[in-house]
């Protein structure tokens, strides 16, 4: 198997080489650029191949969030967000941005290359409660601007956050025809992706092996055009299949 090629994106050249050093005893993972600010982890995914940025959010030139947009824009790699903050504004713009996932620096080595093989793989990189809040506050962002339209339809439209990717529109009859084409269980694995559940918890409560789950939600991503987890649970609570405050639950 090819390894998995890695960017590093951060203004401090001593944590790059900290981060560099942890995943180069890694034979799965090879370290294939550094990069001092957002700007030249763009340009260097555009000139070569990338599959994951490990993108830090306070940068001079261009910060993390706006660099991730322009990366997950010209799909060049996947991005997980690296950051010394535990702060709920950075995860709510970085998955607006298209990121794949979210690590505080201060995880541990072997949290820093799970984190990396997940994301490679196409998984959600949160923690089951954090995506769930997180994703949450989102939601209901978005169900407060189409409330606001409703209510002045003759106004300006709110402006909603960054798109990712190709998605629909929130609430569009496009997203509800997406929606509509998952079967009964496929449905029902994206009710319990949002409530955060890993694939192992999906099974046991579905009374089906890992491995159908894993197939369900391949296919269910595809059906309803989105990369990874994340932005799969961000479409269950767009598209109304989960509402805010809602506590999912299989079946």
């Amino acid at each position: 198997m090819e390894p998995i090629r890695v960017l590093l994106a951060d203004d401090q050249a001593l944590l790059r080489a900290g981060f560099a050093m942890m995943l180069s005893v890694e034979d799965e993972i090879e370290v294939v650029g550094q990069a001092a600010n957002g700007a030249e982890a763009v340009d260097f995914a555009a000139a070569h191949p990338v599959d994951i940025i490990l993108m830090d959010v306070q940068m001079p030139v261009l910060d993390g969030i706006r660099a991730t947009e322009q990366v997950v824009r010209a799909g060049t790699a996947k991005v997980i967000i690296l950051t010394t903050f535990e702060r709920d504004d950075y995860l709510f713009d970085a998955i607006s941005a298209g990121a794949s996932g979210f690590l505080l620096k201060n995880s541990d080595p072997d949290d820093l290359v799970a984190a990396v093989h997940a994301v490679a793989g196409g998984h959600a990189l949160l923690a089951p409660e954090m995506t769930v809040r997180v994703i949450e506050r989102f939601a209901r962002q978005l169900h407060a601007e189409a409330a606001g339209a409703a209510a002045h339809p003759n106004g300006r439209p709110t402006a909603t956050p960054a798109a990712v990717g190709t998605r629909p529109p929130s609430g569009s009859a496009q997203q509800q025809k997406l929606l509509d084409s998952l079967t009964s269980r496929e449905r029902e694995v994206l009710v319990n992706v949002a409530a955060g559940r890993s694939n192992a918890e999906i099974a046991a409560g579905m009374f089906v092996a890992e491995a159908t789950v894993k197939t369900h939600v391949s296919n269910l991503l595809g059906k309803i055009q989105v990369r990874d987890r994340v932005q799969a649970v961000v479409f269950a609570y767009e598209s109304g299949l989960i509402l805010p405050g809602d506590k999912p639950t299989s079946g």
